[in-house]
């Protein structure tokens, strides 16, 4: 499976909302606190996002809570 990479903020009712849907489905994934580390939020920047949560799954990316895109990327693996 595709790694699976999540970017979020502390406060974000969203963002918990998309670790909650992953980790229902059993789907493993590393959490990155834009407001924690500026590396994240750079990293966010350079991909041209301006918002959490910010999912990325191999090369795919899915932006806020989406449970189609979410389907359709984590059933490719």
């Amino acid at each position: 499976m595709e790694k699976v990479i999540v970017y979020t903020s502390t406060n974000c009712p969203h963002c918990r909302q998309v670790k909650g849907y992953l980790a229902d489905k059993g789907v493993e994934f590393e959490e990155r606190n834009i407001e924690q580390n500026d590396e994240y939020a750079q990293q966010v920047w350079d991909m041209g996002v301006r918002a959490v949560p910010l999912t990325v799954i191999g090369e795919n990316r899915v932006l806020g809570m989406n449970t189609t895109q979410f389907e359709k990327f984590l059933n490719q693996q």
